[in-house]
């Protein structure tokens, strides 16, 4: 890459290094048998040295900024975190289900994000790498995840396990999936989808926030993926706009109008953005 790495890929290479040092973190505190948290605040007091990490993915800098994100000052970028996405996944033991999310937004739109899965492989055996980190900035693409597609016609939808209700429970029913898959984690529930192991991720609830979707959504939209409210309308960003996503969550990797008629107007008008 020729010259310096510009603001964006500079703030994505120190995210990939947060999100890696944030599954030591929760390592760490698996490991040691007290799961005492049971709010996700900053902390108030001065932080552990220990816990702080100042380094920069080496491979993120290898790419060069899409050309027009290539001007982007620190003060036009919010960036939306979640700590530990699948929190009551986590504490069950659920491994699998459990993301860190650092999600990055310019003018209102999820432009790059990182999900680190800390337990990615976790039941593989001795010898297996444990925990991975996927990234993706939009016009440039995703990382450290293959794409994969759903069988020909099937019809699988990846759903909430911990905020089922019934509003939920009938746009389930309305898309006539051949699969419900029911778990915890917006991280998780998008992976799903690139990996080929959804076809639809349906959240007929305001049960999530925007720091639950932000990364997500760079990482499916840099991978021609598309991820809206129940409305099909997109998801802002801003530093001011509210944190509840009070209209639900629609996401496919393929085939976005399909699920998109399929939600019922009674669902819809339940749902107010």
């Amino acid at each position: 890459m020729s010259g310096s790495p510009n603001f964006l890929m500079r703030l994505m290479a120190s995210t990939f290094s947060i999100a890696e040092k944030a599954q030591t973190i929760i390592h760490q505190v698996m490991s040691g048998g007290d799961l005492g948290v049971v709010e996700k605040d900053l902390p108030s007091q001065e932080v552990d040295e220990d816990l702080i990490e100042s380094g920069q993915s080496d491979e993120v800098l290898k790419y060069t900024c899409p050309t027009q994100y290539s001007h982007i000052k620190e003060d036009e970028i919010v960036v939306w975190v979640d700590p530990l996405d699948g929190t009551k996944e986590y504490t069950e033991g659920l491994l699998d289900h459990v993301t860190v999310l650092i999600g990055i937004a310019y003018e209102g739109k999820a432009i790059a994000g990182v999900i680190n899965q800390p337990y990615y492989n976790y039941q593989a055996g001795a010898g297996a790498v444990l925990g991975r980190t996927i990234w993706g900035v939009l016009n440039l693409g995703a990382f450290g995840i293959q794409l994969g597609e759903v069988p020909e016609g099937k019809h699988i939808i990846t759903t909430t396990r911990s905020h089922s209700n019934k509003i939920a429970n009938d746009c389930i029913s309305a898309m006539n999936a051949d699969e419900v898959i029911r778990v915890g984690g917006a991280g998780n529930k998008v992976i799903q989808l690139i990996e080929g192991k959804a076809s639809a991720y349906v959240f007929a609830s305001p049960g999530c926030k925007k720091w639950d979707t932000c990364a997500p959504e760079a990482i499916l939209h840099a991978v021609s993926g598309k991820l809206t409210d129940i409305h099909g309308k997109p998801f802002q960003y801003h530093k001011d706009v509210k944190h509840m996503n009070s209209a639900g969550v629609l996401a496919t990797l393929r085939n976005f109008d399909y699920y998109a008629s399929r939600v019922p107007d009674s669902i819809k008008m339940a749902l107010v953005p």
